[in-house]
């Protein structure tokens, strides 16, 4: 089976984040990835110099057009763009019964802001219908906390990256029976993270769009992102990008991240 993934998220010219590490991530895991332009960043790895958010009609003509021919067994929820676009992307996917991943996206690697607060508050209906969200820290405190997010019936998988210390922890949390699953990991000495959140929700909606449980597919994600890192090819002046393009071999578990 090759899982259909739709991902609707912004470009980034760079070719670090949003949806060109998306497509990476979900050809290199074996699905077929599908797009729906949320909007267009000039932005490389030292920052953003511009965004220019996409109607959200052709936001929605693009998920449509997508949808009623190839079909969608996950989807992936990146950039938003603008409150109108969050609005008309929720209207559509209610019609929807697969797998949803919601990544709050608010800030780049760089720091540069990818949201404004009007569309940050629009994110809860979005939180409403996702299958899980998963912010990082800094995301998670302007989400209201775990339990702000877990009130929408969505699972929550908490990002470590933005923590102190030597190990990286992962967290898996249901929202009716707590935290299910963790993961630590050492901490790799480098600047190439650029597209770690995109990588990781990609990830985790093709394995959920495979037909994995949600803590399988939880495993699969973070091990692809930590390989990821590790094949970076060492790119650009700031957080370079991951090197998922050169995870060859992942979808047979035949490599281990540790």
């Amino acid at each position: 089976m090759t899982p259909r993934v739709l991902i609707i998220a912004g470009s980034d010219s760079g070719g670090g984040a949003g949806i060109q590490a998306d497509i990476k991530t979900v050809t290199m895991l074996g699905g077929h990835a599908m797009t729906a332009i949320t909007a267009i960043t000039a932005q490389n790895t030292v920052g953003v110099q511009a965004v220019m958010p996409v109607p959200a009609d052709m936001v929605v003509a693009q998920i449509d057009s997508v949808v009623g021919d190839i079909g969608v067994d996950a989807v992936k929820i990146g950039m938003i763009g603008s409150p109108e676009t969050a609005s008309a992307v929720a209207d559509r996917l209610e019609q929807l019964t697969v797998p949803i991943v919601f990544d709050p996206v608010m800030v780049a690697t760089s720091g540069s802001a990818l949201a404004d607060e009007a569309t940050i508050s629009a994110f809860g209906r979005l939180m409403r219908m996702a299958s899980v969200v998963t912010p990082n820290i800094p995301e998670l405190e302007a989400l209201g906390g775990e339990s702000a997010v877990l009130a929408h019936g969505c699972h929550l998988l908490v990002k470590g990256g933005h923590a102190e210390g030597y190990y990286i922890i992962d967290r898996l949390i249901s929202p009716s029976s707590g935290e299910i699953r963790r993961l630590e990991g050492k901490r790799f000495d480098t600047e190439a993270t650029h597209g770690t959140g995109c990588t990781l929700a990609s990830a985790l909606a093709t394995g959920l769009g495979r037909g994995l449980g949600i803590e399988k597919a939880f495993e699969q994600a973070i091990s692809f992102v930590r390989i990821a890192i590790l094949e970076a090819p060492g790119l650009g002046q700031g957080h370079g990008p991951l090197g998922q393009q050169f995870v060859t071999d992942f979808r047979y578990g035949e490599r281990d991240a540790d």
